[in-house]
């Protein structure tokens, strides 16, 4: 993970039985985005964070946290 943060996006993703594609539409962003999150290549602002909770319907602290 990027700087030590953690996430639980695949997780949530995945119990929702979305596709990575699915959960970018959802969320307005492209899919490399949600991968490159997922995979902790990429620390998402503020606002990508916001929308990650938003769209799987959990809070910024459940989805992500610092390792």
């Amino acid at each position: 993970m990027a700087e030590g943060l953690a996430n639980r996006i695949k997780e949530a993703r995945e119990a929702k039985g979305w596709t990575q594609a699915q959960l970018a539409e959802e969320m307005g962003v492209s899919r490399k985005t949600v991968n490159t999150v997922e995979n902790g290549v990429f620390i998402p602002s503020t606002i990508v964070s916001l929308k990650f909770a938003q769209a799987l319907g959990e809070t910024v602290e459940a989805l992500f946290w610092l390792d």
